[in-house]
């Protein structure tokens, strides 16, 4: 948050000089070309050896935006005019080696080869996405004495590889929007943009918004501007401090959908610029009589997707629903014990419950309006996951379509049939299967992903839905040299989740939708192993382990007991 500030504040004093020149047509930023104007950056320092030549190589390849000016000075004079790295970047670990090359010694004393190892973490694709990746990562340089005594590489490799450390110091994590008809909310697709020069922010982030969703997203939402909007002038400040975005290539765009092209401006925009926005379209006013916009001026798209305070979350005690609320059961059979229910959820709008039953030796999905007897579904196994729902469009009306995977290794839904039963319906869902045994799923609130536990590690994938079919695509393992053995998972907001395992030293976790960190929560107060966690926007993260449920807001926070604590319990909060 503190970098965050700081960065709107340069931004904003920056933005006080009028049409400051912004590169703005679409461009992948850690691809930059060299600048086509000398950028003054000093020779290494004389005297230095290749290992370290190299590795300040390696360090200064994460400083984009100057045709990367600050890692060609360690090139020789021919690679240094014709080096062209490839769009991306490779994230590798803070710590990495440097050793010469035994293995095939030069006969030329001005001539060495080095090689470096190290770790990667993941790859910033051309699309500016982050995709968490495990693997080793080994490079050879070749270098050679010039004239002058100095060491410089000859061959520099076309895919720069930087550390995490200063990847984390020059790019600037963005939750860039994209709208989502199937719930009506805007869905946020981590990028990463040059942090530096604060002033073009904005601009950087214009150009994803008309590149469109990330590779990881394509078809879970719509792409509103679909390729064919550009900007017509460089996204710019005005001397009033004015935001001014000038589209071209609207069209004939409803009036809905203008105003939809608006919001995921704003919002996209809102984590680089106080300012107030001014949206053009060929001319005129984006949306007719609203020519400029500030965030608070948007419809509230996502409020149905977040549960709201009236509603505490349930929890399952020894085979009954009770309210996380006051303890008490919930009406009908599932708080009374006329089931004996494994697990449950709770629709977002809170009116319908969906629970596994354990019922002649198989686990069995039930679904109906909570308090009520719930039908049962032709739905079981020898084990059900913890159901979880897909929200609905705005104006929708109530939940209906529920998600379980059936004996680990098939992923089912059933929805509600015009004539009031639940039904199954096709998932393909090989894509994640394929990755081994899933024990937990949980739909985003938004609906254009899910969260898994595979093999005891935390997967993503989205959800992409189409006329006749619904198919999870691009599942990624997040954190997976570090976090093992999950055992539970749930959205803490739409692009973090938390992670729950049986470590004693890792117990519970918060993790970026695209894996690029991971923070640990304070363990005190807890006894492992963790068996349940849940979490909702505006809600204390809860836990569940051998002693009962315990709850914290914040990282750093002592776990403190939950009002109304019981041992065995499973708690879940409405999605």
């Amino acid at each position: 948050m503190k970098r965050l500030l700081t960065l709107l504040a340069v931004f904003l004093l920056v933005a006080g000089c009028a049409n400051i020149p912004l590169e703005s047509q679409p461009m992948v930023v850690p691809g930059d070309k060299p600048a086509q104007t000398p950028v003054d950056v000093p020779e290494p320092a004389a005297g230095i050896d290749s290992l370290t030549v190299t590795r300040q190589f390696i360090r200064n390849s994460a400083t984009p935006g100057t045709g990367n000016a600050d890692a060609r000075v360690y090139l020789d004079d021919e690679a240094r005019r014709n080096w062209k790295p490839s769009p991306g970047l490779t994230i590798i670990d803070n710590t990495f080696g440097t050793v010469y090359d035994t293995s095939s010694p030069t006969a030329n004393p001005d001539e060495q080869v080095v090689t470096v190892r190290g770790f990667k973490l993941g790859n910033l694709s051309p699309d500016s996405a982050f995709i968490p990746l495990k693997a080793e990562y080994s490079q050879q340089f070749k270098l050679r004495k010039q004239p002058n005594g100095q060491w410089r590489i000859v061959d520099p490799p076309q895919e720069l590889a930087v550390t995490d450390k200063d990847f984390t110091t020059n790019y600037f994590r963005v939750p860039i929007s994209f709208y989502s008809p199937d719930s009506g909310a805007f869905v946020p697709d981590l990028r990463y943009i040059a942090a530096k020069p604060q002033a073009g922010l904005p601009g950087r982030v214009m150009d994803l918004v008309l590149q469109g969703p990330s590779e990881g997203l394509k078809g879970a939402v719509k792409d509103l501007l679909g390729g064919q909007v550009a900007t017509e002038t460089n996204v710019r400040s005005t001397d009033d401090g004015t935001l001014d975005i000038a589209l071209t290539g609207i069209g004939g765009a409803s009036l809905a959908d203008r105003n939809l092209i608006a919001a995921q401006i704003v919002l996209s925009l809102q984590t680089v610029t106080l300012s107030r926005i001014r949206l053009l379209a060929d001319g005129t006013a984006l949306v007719p009589d609203h020519e400029y916009w500030r965030a608070n001026e948007l419809l509230p798209y996502n409020t149905e997707i977040v549960p709201t305070s009236e509603l505490p979350g349930l929890m399952t005690v020894n085979g009954r629903v009770r309210s996380l609320g006051d303890g008490a059961p919930v009406g009908g059979p599932a708080g009374n014990g006329g089931y004996k229910v494994i697990s449950g959820a709770q629709s977002v709008d809170g009116k319908r419950l969906a629970v596994v039953e354990e019922r002649d030796g198989r686990q069995w999905l039930r679904v109906g309006d909570l308090g009520r007897d719930l039908a049962s579904v032709d739905l079981f196994g020898g084990s059900l996951s913890r159901p979880t729902w897909r929200p609905v469009a705005r104006g929708g009306g109530v939940s209906g379509e529920v998600w379980t995977v059936v004996d680990h290794n098939t992923v089912a839904r059933v929805t509600l049939a015009a004539d009031g039963r639940w039904v199954k319906a096709g998932v393909d869902a090989t894509m994640l299967t394929g990755l081994g045994q899933v024990t937990e799923l949980r739909l985003s609130r938004d609906g254009s992903r899910l969260a898994a536990v595979v093999n005891g590690q935390l997967v993503v994938a989205s959800i992409v839905r189409t006329a006749d079919s619904v198919a999870l695509r691009s599942p990624r393992k997040l954190q997976e040299r570090d976090l093992k053995d999950v055992v539970d998972v749930d959205w803490a907001t739409q692009d973090h989740l938390i992670a729950a395992t049986s470590s004693s030293t890792l117990p519970v976790v918060k993790v970026p939708l695209d894996g690029q960190r991971m923070d640990t929560f304070n363990s005190s107060n807890l006894t492992p192993p963790v068996h349940g966690v849940t979490a909702a926007p505006s809600r204390q993260n809860l836990v569940a382990d051998a002693g009962g449920l315990w709850v914290a807001s914040e990282l750093g926070e002592v776990w403190r007991p939950q009002a109304h604590t019981v041992t065995n319990a499973d708690p879940f909060y409405p999605g």
